[in-house]
């Protein structure tokens, strides 16, 4: 009896050990985006998730604060409005789920002094009168710093070289910025909804690419036109940039690549307009003219 009343204590000993590992090595942590650029007058997100000791409670069982670090008091945002700086009411918001660990903040109307560091604090509350109790937890060492910037980015353009007639051409528009909710919009000096599609994906912690490609057919007429595209951010700042099209005739772009090949063939002298297509910079139709033309009076004196 003795024996199997040792047993049972030791395999009792054993199971709370094993039970009260995983429990021990839990430790209260975050991870939040420590600097950003947002821009004055309109939004940035903070990016933030955390985890806590024991098992995983509904959104309802957490409270969740960002305050000014080392300045508990000093809460920019809570459920509590009441207890929010003045200068920060009605311009945060948690968008982040709290019941899947997500603490993602959301700052619009960026002022000149939204500069942080802000730290994020999750507390735990009881179920039947939503008190707070004493586990809680700032993460300090966890904050996001802010950099401010009086204007928007400049967007930038990329397309080919070159625009042939009858031909689908397409011009991206891109522009990286840090508040996802709130996408730039962009507008073109051409074409219609229909031929813009749009794409958002990340590209660092807190940093996001939106992109605007248009699609169009070229004609004669749009050579040497500019096209222009303008971002605008959240807050109504915008910026553009613009781009030149040179088209080329698809009927002499085929008869001016041949001409100049076979020119380079016989090891002939070749004009800089040829050398330049063949290089793929962008020529108009006008340029493509007079290099036949000249490549015929090369090849007549072969």
């Amino acid at each position: 009896n003795v024996i199997v009343c040792f047993l049972f204590l030791f395999c009792l000993f054993f199971s709370l050990v094993v039970l009260c590992i995983p429990a021990l090595g839990e430790k209260w942590t975050a991870s939040v985006v420590k600097s950003l650029e947002a821009v004055v007058g309109s939004c940035v997100v903070l990016p933030c998730s955390f985890n806590y000791p024991g098992t995983l409670l509904p959104t309802s069982r957490l409270r969740g604060i960002w305050h000014r670090i080392k300045k508990d008091e000093e809460i920019v945002y809570s459920e509590d409005n009441t207890r929010v700086l003045d200068s920060f009411k009605g311009r945060t918001n948690m968008i982040g789920k709290l019941g899947d660990k997500n603490c993602t903040l959301e700052i619009t109307d960026v002022k000149d002094h939204d500069n942080g560091p802000f730290c994020f604090r999750i507390e735990l509350v009881k179920t039947h009168d939503n008190k707070e109790t004493t586990e809680k937890y700032s993460f300090v060492g966890e904050c996001a710093q802010l950099k401010m910037r009086k204007d928007p980015p400049e967007p930038e353009l990329f397309q080919s070289n070159t625009a042939v007639q009858g031909k689908p051409y397409s011009v991206t528009c891109s522009v990286h910025h840090t508040c996802p909710s709130h996408v730039p919009v962009f507008t073109w000096s051409r074409g219609s909804k229909d031929d813009i599609i749009h794409i958002q994906k990340p590209i660092l912690s807190g940093i996001w690419e939106t992109q605007s490609i248009m699609v169009f057919i070229p004609e004669e007429n749009d050579d040497h036109t500019e096209i222009t595209c303008t971002a605008t951010f959240n807050g109504g700042k915008h910026f553009s940039t613009s781009h030149e099209m040179l088209t080329v005739a698809i009927g002499m772009a085929v008869i001016f690549g041949v001409i100049c090949i076979a020119v380079m063939e016989k090891k002939t002298y070749v004009p800089q307009i040829c050398r330049t297509y063949l290089y793929k910079v962008a020529v108009s139709a006008a340029d493509s003219v007079r290099c036949v033309d000249l490549t015929l009076k090369l090849l007549n004196k072969i």
